[in-house]
């Protein structure tokens, strides 16, 4: 994995990031790459309580916060900013207010890479509003200082339009790491990960593929 000067992931959701990106961001940390978390929600109109429940709607953001710090403790992050916007509204926001938020962060950490959603082939609006807001914040950025723009695509069909991923990072060494991170989430992802580092150490093809690749589209401006 090449070495970044700091590495900046922007994603919507508590768990976003251990699904899709913990194992490359505990390979940056482990490469001595600082890596800066921002996460625009707390979630709290995550579908699932628990299994059984244990979270209520008005307990949820306070128990999805806590889960998103132990998640990133399980990575090994140290900088994560939590911005207060509200879970499934991010596609209504002000995407100025979204934006200045955004580059502030850039301004200040500097990255030389940034990581968030593919705009339209992410599946829920709020990871489609953030990906937008982050490509434009990025766009906005004199070409010869912008940093290298990663998104995750995973939408139905989505390699049909927009290629094969152009980056695919084999976490394997940081496997342990992000199944703690996942499991760390566990208000929404209780059943989904059930077992899950059981049939990682069986080797079940299936959850090898899961939690050892992660895939990255370059996102090029025009």
């Amino acid at each position: 994995m090449e070495k970044e000067q700091h590495v900046l992931v922007v994603f919507p959701h508590p768990d976003d990031e251990a699904f899709g990106v913990s194992g490359t961001m505990a390979a940056h940390i482990a490469n001595g790459t600082p890596v800066t978390y921002a996460c625009l929600t707390l979630g709290e109109m995550g579908r699932n309580l628990g299994d059984p429940p244990f979270a209520t709607r008005e307990s949820l953001p306070l128990i999805r916060k806590e889960e998103l710090k132990n998640a990133v403790q399980a990575i090994g992050l140290e900088d994560l900013r939590m911005l207060g916007y509200r879970d499934k509204t991010v596609e209504f926001e002000d995407q100025e207010k979204i934006i200045a938020d955004i580059t502030s962060i850039i301004n200040e950490v500097n990255p030389s890479l940034v990581i968030t959603f593919y705009p339209g082939y992410a599946v829920h609006p709020d990871h489609d509003a953030t990906g937008a807001a982050v490509v434009k914040a990025v766009e906005r950025i004199a070409a010869q200082k912008r940093p290298k723009l990663h998104t995750l695509a995973f939408s139905n069909g989505c390699e049909e339009e927009i290629g094969q991923a152009d980056i695919v990072h084999d976490v394997t060494a940081f496997a342990q790491k992000k199944i703690a991170a996942l499991l760390s989430h566990k208000s929404q992802a209780q059943l989904m990960v059930a077992g899950l580092k059981e049939k990682y150490e069986q080797g079940d093809p299936d959850v090898l593929t899961r939690i050892n690749f992660e895939r990255f589209w370059t996102y090029k401006f025009d």
